[in-house]
């Protein structure tokens, strides 16, 4: 008899501000980590801000506090690991919180695996993407960036995750050192293609390569029930 495959939790949240997903996939480390939660993918796009991560620096931010107001761009100093980097409209952000333990990754094997999905989703769309090289996370095309990594491990649960350009204003990310690399540019697929991907229509695509290479089977819920126990009602 085949082994049936581990099911995730899959919901697409629309704009979601970075403090009010970053609450969430808390709750939801937690509730995995007291055996009470099941694995889960988030895929969002968040309004434009910079996240801080544990090795960012303020020397990271080049645009002050009056040009990040004018341009409605918060900051957030996040717990994810790496520096800073930019979310916005256009983004496909996704935030895996999965038990590695009860898949049998190693941290290497899920960062590997998780930048091949990208890579797979990518080439879907006709562009040529690679992991970057040793010391540079993401998923890189002629080097530029078309997505960011940064995760958190928590015991044996990851969280946060990644973030694809998709029809991205890079304008942006000229109001911080990218990662950390000055002369390290981004790029997007609506800047390689012409074409505009719309971002939930690439959440629904990006989330069966996750499934084939995470080797998982996906299941679409309501955002309301994440964090519920399967079966519990969802008022709607």
């Amino acid at each position: 008899m085949s082994r049936s495959l581990p099911r995730v939790r899959a919901s697409w949240l629309g704009s979601v501000p970075y403090r009010k997903a970053w609450d969430l996939q808390a709750a939801l480390v937690r509730e995995r980590r007291e055996g009470g939660g099941e694995d889960a993918l988030l895929l969002l796009e968040h309004p434009h801000v910079f996240t801080m991560g544990k090795a960012a620096t303020s020397d990271h931010l080049l645009w002050d506090e009056e040009e990040r107001a004018r341009r409605g761009v918060e900051v957030v100093w996040s717990d994810r690991g790496g520096e800073a980097t930019y979310h916005g409209p256009g983004q496909l952000v996704g935030y895996p919180v999965l038990d590695l333990e009860q898949l049998g990754l190693t941290i290497p094997e899920y960062l590997e695996r998780l930048e091949q999905s990208l890579v797979h989703y990518l080439d879907e769309l006709g562009i040529d993407s690679e992991p970057g090289a040793p010391g540079l996370t993401g998923v890189w095309r002629g080097g530029e960036k078309l997505a960011a990594i940064g995760i958190k491990l928590n015991r044996s649960v990851v969280s946060h995750g990644f973030a694809l350009n998709l029809t991205t204003d890079l304008g942006y990310f000229d109001g911080i050192v990218p990662c950390g690399h000055a002369d390290l540019r981004p790029t997007s697929v609506e800047a390689v293609t012409g074409r505009p991907t719309e971002t939930s229509a690439a959440a629904g695509a990006y989330a069966r390569h996750f499934e084939a290479v995470f080797a998982v089977g996906v299941d679409w819920v309501p955002a309301a029930s994440l964090g519920r126990p399967r079966g519990t009602p969802v008022r709607t």
